[in-house]
């Protein structure tokens, strides 16, 4: 009885996730290295990100995701090294991961190179049971079992990229990870996501640039998830856009360029399935700070 009980409670959080894994952004365009490990150092200066998503606001449960990190380039080498958090938590869940990202970059023409990334990940999985309602509660064994549960694991990425275009594919994780197994089936399981990501810069005028972007992200046993979003540069200041997530929700996009190396980004998710009628939408803000940024490597802010 108390396998069943623990098979419903972990089926239900994979349900109210939408099949989503690993965590879910808005504005993934500033977001890759949590995706894909050779986007380290490709902005030429080290870059600091954080990031706070609130998803699905009135409804309890829902998942609440926070996220920081740094990369940068290596001085007078064609490396670049990264380092990354993420806190998520769903339901009685909570995930918290580190990973550490290294790329290796080749000039391939006067604009573009050619990016190789790996990254090595630190996962600790608990679940809560006292936020489960079931007979045995916090005394069941196999709860236990699921506490400061520990896995490690590999990704990979490549990413082709100029300062006005990209495309890149990665896998953050290589190997599936059963969080909970009884032996006869695994009832919780982490698979392998594969990203696919891309953006483009279109110079309109002088003081006016938009860019397209997509990501599309392949996970076994769910849908295929496409983002596409657009978003207008004003004066290398103000950001403004609007995204939609194949059958999921639409997104509207704000940012601003406050200095040289600070910027600031707001969005948010509007449902556009039956899962609207249960909450608020998806708050996301993020911010990035560049240190040593130098004029002749970074004309202007960049996009992406």
């Amino acid at each position: 009885m108390r396998t069943k009980i623990l098979i419903f409670a972990v089926m239900l959080i994979s349900a109210v996730s939408n099949a989503q894994q690993d965590a879910q952004y808005t504005q993934y365009m500033y977001n890759t290295i949590n995706v894909n490990p050779a986007y380290a150092g490709s902005r030429g200066v080290m870059s600091i990100f954080g990031l706070y998503r609130t998803q699905w606001v009135g409804l309890d449960g829902a998942p609440v995701t926070g996220t920081a990190s740094i990369n940068s380039p290596i001085e007078n080498t064609n490396l670049g090294v990264g380092l990354s958090f993420v806190n998520d938590r769903i339901g009685p869940t909570e995930e918290n991961t580190i990973s550490a990202d290294v790329s290796y970059s080749i000039k391939t023409s006067e604009t573009y190179k050619l990016s190789f990334g790996v990254k090595g990940t630190a996962n600790l999985f608990n679940l809560d049971p006292t936020k489960l309602n079931t007979p045995t509660g916090q005394s069941d064994p196999l709860l236990q079992n699921l506490h400061n549960n520990f896995s490690p694991n590999v990704g990979a990425g490549v990413y082709f990229h100029s300062d006005k275009s990209y495309i890149g594919l990665s896998a953050p994780n290589f190997f599936e990870t059963k969080r909970y197994n009884d032996n006869s089936m695994a009832v919780y399981k982490e698979r392998m996501n594969l990203y696919l990501i891309g953006g483009y810069v279109f110079d309109i005028n002088a003081n006016l640039k938009f860019k397209p972007a997509f990501l599309a992200k392949e996970v076994d046993g769910a849908p295929l998830q496409l983002d596409l979003s657009g978003n207008f540069l004003f004066n290398d200041k103000f950001v403004i856009g609007a995204a939609w997530r194949w059958s999921a929700a639409v997104s509207a996009m704000a940012g601003f360029q406050i200095n040289d190396g600070l910027y600031i980004g707001y969005g948010y998710d509007l449902e556009t399935t039956k899962l609207a009628n249960y909450n608020a939408g998806s708050h996301e803000i993020f911010l990035r700070f560049e240190l040593f940024k130098k004029q002749d490597r970074i004309v202007s802010p960049r996009f992406f």
